[in-house]
C-alpha cells in the first residue's frame, strides 16, 4: 500500500504509535553511535504525557520546544501529540527579544529547553521569563547537571520517571482540524509569523515526500540539523518513521562530520541545503571518504544551481533531487524524482506531491497559461490553516479559490514541472533561512555613524547568499564613508526577518543598492 494511503486519516501520535507496535525495536533515531528504538521513543513519550498531563497540561496547550537536534526533541514531540497539545518548535540560537515575542505570541504553557547551548545558560534565562510571561506555567529542562528545581521547573528525565506507569485520559485528536505545531516564520513587515499546521498538513507531506523518493525501511537518513525547521519535522522525521527508515542526528551544522556519520553508518539517503553539499564537495576532495552507501540526496531551502547538481552527482552520490518547500506549505511542495529524465532533475524543482497543485498568476490574481512567469499559488492538504492571531494576514495570503499565495515567481512548465525564477519580496537566503535586507538596514541605520545603508546578497560558494551592506557616514559618529560592513562589529545580527518601514524608505534605499555593485565584492 502506498505510504499516503497508509498515512490517510492518522494523526502524529498514531503514527508512532503504529510503527512501535509493528517494529518496537527498529532503530528510529541514532546520535553519537547510540541507538533509540521505535518502542523506546512511544514509551518515553507516554510517560512524558502521563507527566505533563498530571501538570495541568491538556489537548489545544502550547508547549515550546527550544532544544537542538536530540532525542528529547522527538520524545517531547510526540507525548505533546499524545495529549492534542501543540508544539512551538523554537531556534535555540534566537536572541532574548525574538524568544520573548515568540513565547507571548503563542501563549507557550510549557517549555522545554536545553539547559546551555553555545555559552548560553536557558535555566536562567527562563527563570527570568517565567516572571515576565504570565501564561508560561511550566519549564521543562535537558541536560545532567545537578540542579536545585521547584514546583514550576523540572528535569526531563524526572518527568519520564514520574509518568512511568501513570495512566491519562486519552485524547481525541482530529488530524484535519486540529493543531500539531505553531512555526514562527519571517514577514518582511511586521513581526514574525506564526504559521499553524494540522496533523493532517504535516503527515500528508510527510508520506507523500518519502513515497517521492521512494524511502524505505532499509534506509539510513541525515542531513536533519534543524529539527525546528518544517522540513526537519514533516519529510525528516515523520518521513522515515512512515517508511519504518532509521534518522540520523546531528546537533550541528558540519559537513566534514557529516560525510564522517555517512560512511560510518552506512547512511543511503541525505536530505541538506545547497550550502552544505556544496561544502561536502570541498571536504570530500579533501579527505576522501567511503560514501557508496549513498543512494540519493535531496536538496531544498534555496535555490539548486545544475552546477551543484552535477558535481555532487559525480562525487557525492548518484543522484541529487530538488525540492522546493515552504514553511506553510508543511515543507515540500515539488519534488523530482529518481525516475523522471535527467535533464528534469536538472534544470526543474519536479512536480508537485500526490494531492497538490499549483497554478501560476498574473499581478491581478488571473491565472496565467503554462511557460508563463507569474507568482506561484499552492493548494494542497499540506497547506496550512493559517497564520495564528492574525487574521488578516491570513486573508491576504489566499486567492478567491484558496490557493495560498507564494510571493515566488515561477513557471510551470507543459509536462507539470516547477521552474523557480525569483521572488516578488526581496529577500537573501543564508543558510536556508530568509534575510529580509530592509531589516537589516533598519538595524545598521539606528548606529548613530550611520546615515545609509543598503544591504544586497552575494553568492559565496559556502553560502546561499551572504549579506553585504555598504554603508555612508553620518555627522552623528564616526565610520569610513562607504565602508563595507560584513559583521555587526561585535553586535549579534537579528536572525527574525520583520520590520516596518516606510514608503519614502524603500525608495532612498532601492537608489542606495543601485550605488553599489555587490557582484565587484570579494567573497
Amino acid at each position: 500500500m502506498p505510504l499516503t494511503e497508509r498515512a490517510d486519516g492518522l494523526n502524529v501520535a498514531s503514527l508512532l504509535g503504529t510503527r512501535s507496535t509493528s517494529d518496537p525495536q527498529g532503530v528510529f533515531l541514532l546520535l553519537r553511535d547510540q541507538p533509540v528504538t521505535y518502542g523506546e521513543v512511544d514509551g518515553k513519550a507516554e510517560s512524558l504525557a502521563a507527566a505533563l498531563q498530571n501538570l495541568g497540561i491538556e489537548a489545544g496547550d502550547r508547549i515550546a520546544l527550544v532544544l537542538p537536534a536530540c532525542p528529547e526533541f522527538v520524545i517531547a514531540m510526540f507525548a505533546a501529540a499524545k495529549l492534542g497539545a501543540t508544539i512551538v518548535p523554537l531556534n535555540p540560537r534566537l536572541t532574548l527579544p525574538e524568544l520573548h515575542y515568540m513565547l507571548r505570541h503563542s501563549e507557550a504553557t510549557c517549555a522545554i529547553t536545553i539547559e546551555e547551548h553555545h555559552g548560553v545558560d536557558y535555566l536562567e534565562l527562563f527563570e527570568n521569563l517565567l516572571v515576565q510571561l504570565p501564561e508560561l506555567q511550566y519549564l521543562d529542562t535537558v541536560g545532567a547537571a545537578e540542579l536545585w528545581y521547584d514546583d514550576r521547573i523540572f528535569q526531563f528525565e524526572d518527568l519520564i520517571s514520574a509518568g512511568v506507569g501513570r495512566d491519562y485520559p486519552a485524547t481525541e485528536v482530529d488530524p484535519t482540524g486540529d493543531l500539531f505545531a505553531i512555526l514562527y516564520t519571517s514577514g518582511t513587515t511586521g513581526k514574525p509569523k506564526g504559521v499553524t499546521l494540522t496533523h493532517q498538513n504535516v503527515v500528508s507531506t510527510a508520506a507523500a515526500t518519502a513515497q517521492a523518493i521512494g524511502l524505505g525501511r532499509q534506509d539510513r537518513v541525515i542531513g536533519v540539523t534543524a529539527l525546528f525547521h518544517v522540513f526537519g519535522i514533516g519529510p525528516g522525521l515523520l518521513g522515515a518513521l512512515l517508511a519504518g527508515a532509521s534518522m540520523v542526528l546531528q546537533d550541528e551544522f558540519d559537513a566534514g562530520a557529516t560525510l564522517d556519520l555517512i560512511e560510518r553508518h552506512r547512511v543511503t539517503v541525505q536530505y541538506g541545503i545547497p550550502q552544505l553539499f556544496a561544502t561536502e564537495l570541498h571536504e570530500q576532495a579533501s579527505r576522501p571518504r567511503d560514501l557508496s552507501s549513498l543512494r540519493l540526496a535531496a536538496a531544498a531551502g534555496a535555490p539548486v544551481s545544475d552546477e551543484l547538481v552535477r558535481d555532487v552527482q559525480k562525487s557525492l552520490c548518484p543522484q541529487l533531487l530538488s525540492a522546493y518547500a515552504l514553511t506553510e506549505t508543511s515543507a515540500t511542495v515539488s519534488i523530482t524524482r529518481p525516475s523522471d529524465p535527467a535533464d528534469k532533475r536538472l534544470f526543474t524543482l519536479g512536480q508537485p506531491l500526490e494531492g497538490t497543485s499549483i497554478r501560476v498568476l498574473e499581478t491581478d490574481g488571473t491565472e496565467l497559461p503554462l511557460e508563463s512567469v507569474g507568482e506561484i499559488a499552492v493548494r494542497g492538504p499540506g497547506v496550512m490553516k493559517g497564520y495564528y492571531r492574525q487574521p488578516g494576514e491570513t486573508a491576504a495570503s489566499f486567492d478567491d479559490r484558496g490557493y495560498f499565495l507564494t510571493g515566488d515567481l515561477g513557471i510551470l512548465d507543459e509536462e507539470g514541472y516547477v521552474h523557480l525564477v525569483g521572488r516578488r519580496k526581496e529577500v537573501i537566503i543564508r543558510s536556508g533561512f530568509n534575510v529580509y535586507p530592509r531589516e537589516l538596514e533598519d538595524w545598521l541605520q539606528a548606529h548613530p555613524a550611520v546615515r545609509e545603508a543598503a544591504v544586497v546578497g552575494v553568492s559565496p560558494i559556502k553560502c546561499s547568499e551572504k549579506s553585504s551592506a555598504p554603508a555612508s557616514s553620518s555627522s552623528r559618529g564616526r565610520s569610513s564613508p562607504g565602508r563595507r560592513s560584513r559583521t555587526g562589529a561585535g553586535r549579534r545580527w537579528p536572525t527574525t526577518r520583520s520590520r516596518t518601514w516606510s514608503a519614502s524608505s524603500t525608495a532612498s534605499r532601492s537608489r542606495a543598492r543601485a550605488r553599489f555593485d555587490a557582484s565587484s565584492w570579494p567573497a
